[in-house]
């Protein structure tokens, strides 16, 4: 089975399965995609539970996710998960997004149904499992400060952060264009929310971040080899919390910062896990593969 499948991969049945036992009926899209670890667990999801399908890496380029979601639809897949840089492009695709995946701005999961394409969202609620998995600490208990806010990854956890209640939340963004409409939709989710908007630039951002608990990076800047940490040093003191969503290389360049400076620190390999379960359980309700995909990431990373 190859690494990487590609539009091209999507012509055919006879071209998609050749040479394998399975059907493709899942899939991860994103651009780049190799790097993902969804398949290691969603496919012993999808094994233990006796799922006669595979679930493959297919790379899509920007500006093509719609005719994606039309070829899988055409070639009867179940579902796919969506990574960076489409979880804005894909909800405009989607014939129906549901209203939870409206409220937290992006779509990170896909359900074919019924000649329909249906978006929803797991990001949201698999942060949240995934800080409680790893700090032991809810959520809404905390002051946090979300760095690349301006993405869709990084919209849904600022969303999920207002509706869990959290006091005082603090969205940074390359620039701020991409944060007004972000800030006025979180606002109005949560009027009693301290809300904060910055650029990486703005002079207040290290004493601002020195006074929030958590600060999450929610880019994608440190998967790719020599990129800096997304965070200035000046931002980290000891005792922070510092969720890094970048999964690899392990450790991220924000976390190896992050732990010199005496934060605790957790990859996102724990969000990659509780998203990844929640969409499989949309697509087959009443399943529970919770365990089997956390015992498949574990052995996929060596145990980390």
């Amino acid at each position: 089975m190859p690494e990487v499948y590609t539009l091209n991969d999507l012509v055919s049945r006879e071209v998609l399965d050749a040479g394998e036992v399975k059907p493709a009926r899942l899939a991860v899209i994103g651009w780049p995609i190799a790097h993902s670890a969804s398949p290691q667990m969603q496919q012993a999801a999808l094994d233990a539970a006796g799922i006669p399908a595979r679930y493959v890496r297919l790379e899509v380029a920007r500006g093509r996710v719609g005719e994606a979601l039309a070829r899988m639809g055409e070639l009867g897949f179940i579902g796919c998960n969506v990574t960076v840089p489409h979880k804005l492009e894909v909800m405009a695709a989607c014939d129906v997004v549901d209203a939870a995946a409206q409220g937290l701005g992006a779509v990170n999961a896909v359900s074919f149904e019924a000649e329909r394409t249906r978006g929803f969202n797991t990001d949201g609620p698999g942060f949240e499992r995934a800080i409680a998995d790893e700090f032991g600490v809810a959520l809404g208990a905390l002051k946090v400060v979300v760095f690349g806010a301006g993405g869709g990854a990084g919209q849904a956890l600022a969303a999920q952060c207002v509706m869990q209640g959290v006091a005082r939340l603090v969205i940074v963004n390359r620039t701020l264009d991409k944060l007004w409409p972000l800030a006025s939709r979180l606002q109005a989710l949560a009027p009693g929310c301290e809300l904060t908007a910055l650029s990486l630039h703005d002079p207040a951002l290290a004493e601002t971040c020195l006074g929030g608990d958590l600060l999450v990076n929610a880019s994608s800047v440190g998967l790719h080899p020599g990129e800096p940490s997304i965070v200035p040093a000046a931002c980290l003191r000891a005792g922070h919390l510092v969720y890094d969503c970048v999964y690899q290389p392990t450790p991220t360049p924000l976390l190896e910062q992050a732990a010199a400076r005496g934060c605790r620190t957790a990859s996102g390999r724990s969000m990659l896990l509780h998203q990844g379960a929640l969409a499989f359980q949309q697509w087959f309700p009443g399943s529970a593969p919770l365990a089997v995909m956390r015992a498949a990431l574990a052995g996929a990373s060596g145990g980390r």
